[in-house]
């Protein structure tokens, strides 16, 4: 946030600047500044939300200078398109052409080295919180990987302390400082600045103690689940434990809340409805004379708390052959040969899913929520998974963006069902539950414009391709198989 406020007031100052140089503006009285100000104000703006909507804010994904410097380009088309689209709206705010370039020219050259000396200042150890980590088990070694490949989140490892009680401490890429017991020496020795505390095992081994000794001493005190979540977005499912879920507060919904979203997903639905009735229509009257068959395709989902609904879109697959029998297996009824002409261009803009409006109406899913999946899929719901019925489906969502082409993760010496059960699957889930447990209603409104800006094609489906790099690379390791996770779970409701 910081980040973006002292570009935004770069930007501000920038094109105040050129405005004024070019002398294109007499400053009679108040009303001219207020113009200056304003147009300022308006290209600063959409460069800002370009900028964001290009993750030029998220370190997590833009990690180096290079991959800034990539970005930025494209960023400053989007930032283009927003202005036109507000110059039609408001055509007095206009500003000369002179002035508008010499700013975004100045803006990239000043943006440039500023974020060039921000990433050398966040890289230099002195000015990086020593941390001391405290565990050697799955989460401790996630924890770690993430800190590694986070260099300009300013976290130096400084050691690590074992745990015991049996837990592999072998392999580790920092040194193992000592045993849990001998915290307060290695403390002493060390003197951190913050402590990760990311144990296998808590129950009768939490050193209670000692932490808020460290918190009486200024040293930060996290909690490794917490700061796994906040580096990448999801929730290690493997490493969750009841007491995590239920102080988070993920079950607390006030009726207030309930309420509003209710409202304002029937409004949005509605109003969707609406705009795009033509639109509709037409995508309607195009697959009546591309293929026989209904206009419609209607499935089985698991909705709310598992319970089944009939999830609607536009047929986009000519009808299976007489006297041929269905496939069992999604991915086989998903046949690539019966994908119809017209099908296959609304699928690429995802106009097929403009009827699941109707479904908003009706209750059974939201505007933003996760990823209405397939009852076919019951079997993935148990343990902690099953949290993620706890939240209407929705047709935007971090899944619906970060996962919209799903299909270019499938290796192909792999079954795609135990792929996506073994490994997609607890992806989705754990960046769902890290999610819809802290959202708000400017994130969701987020997630819409984000949803909208990526179905045109102006945010490059660049997080899975990230993911599906680290997955292929062993750094996002795959969950427990079905079965393992540390609660007994039943099927959703059918």
């Amino acid at each position: 946030m910081s980040l973006a406020v002292v570009e935004g007031v770069v930007l501000f100052l920038v094109v105040c600047g050129s405005i004024y140089a070019w002398g294109h503006v007499l400053f009679v009285d108040w009303l001219d500044v207020a113009r200056m100000l304003g147009q300022a104000g308006a290209i600063s703006l959409c460069c800002i939300v370009a900028f964001y909507y290009n993750d030029l804010y998220d370190l997590r994904v833009v990690r180096s200078f290079s991959l800034f410097a990539s970005r930025l380009l494209q960023s400053f088309g989007v930032a283009l398109i927003l202005l036109a689209g507000f110059f039609l709206l408001f055509p007095d705010a206009n500003i000369a052409e002179g002035p508008f370039v010499s700013s975004l020219l100045v803006s990239a050259g000043l943006l440039v080295p500023l974020r060039a000396i921000g990433y050398t200042i966040m890289r230099r150890r002195a000015f990086a919180d020593r941390v001391l980590v405290l565990g050697t088990g799955p989460l401790a070694r996630r924890v770690i990987h993430e800190i590694e490949s986070r260099p300009n989140f300013r976290y130096a490892i400084t050691g690590v302390v074992e745990e015991g009680n049996g837990v592999d401490a072998t392999g580790l890429p920092y040194p193992v400082l000592g045993p849990l017991e001998r915290l307060d020496k290695i403390l002493d020795e060390v003197k951190p600045d913050r402590l990760i505390v990311a144990l296998t095992e808590r129950r009768g081994r939490m050193p209670m103690g000692q932490l808020l000794e460290c918190g009486a001493k200024g040293i930060l005190v996290e909690d490794g689940l917490r700061t796994y979540e906040s580096f990448t977005g999801k929730l290690p499912i493997e490493a969750l434990t009841p007491s995590f879920l239920i102080f988070s507060g993920a079950f607390r919904k006030s009726r207030l809340q309930v309420g509003w979203r209710r409202v304002s997903s029937m409004l949005a639905a509605l109003i969707g409805l609406l705009l795009s009735a033509p639109l509709m229509a037409a995508i309607a009257i195009a697959i009546k004379l591309d293929s026989r068959g209904p206009v419609f395709y209607q499935d089985e989902r698991a909705g709310l708390k598992g319970r089944a609904f009939r999830l609607i879109k536009f047929r986009t697959m000519h009808p299976a052959p007489p006297g041929q029998p269905l496939a069992v297996s999604v991915w086989d009824r998903d046949d690539a040969t019966r994908v119809t002409r017209v099908g296959r261009s609304i699928r690429r803009l995802r106009l097929d899913e403009l009827p699941q409006f109707w479904n908003i109406l009706k209750g059974d899913m939201s505007v933003v929520g996760p990823r209405p999946e397939s009852l076919d899929l019951a079997d993935c719901f148990v343990g902690f998974y099953r949290r993620v019925l706890d939240h209407k489906p929705g047709i935007f969502g971090p899944n619906q963006v970060v996962f919209r082409d799903e299909a270019l993760l499938y290796p192909d010496t792999l079954d795609p069902e135990q792929f996506y059960c073994e490994v997609l699957f607890p992806l989705k889930a754990s960046i769902d539950l890290a999610y819809f447990q802290n959202r708000t209603i400017p994130s969701d409104i987020g997630w819409i414009i984000y949803g909208v800006l990526a179905v045109v094609g102006l945010v490059p489906a660049r997080k899975s391709q990230a993911m599906l790099a680290g997955i292929r690379n062993g750094s996002n390791s795959p969950p427990p198989r079905r079965g393992s996770v540390p609660e007994s779970g039943s099927k959703i409701q059918q």
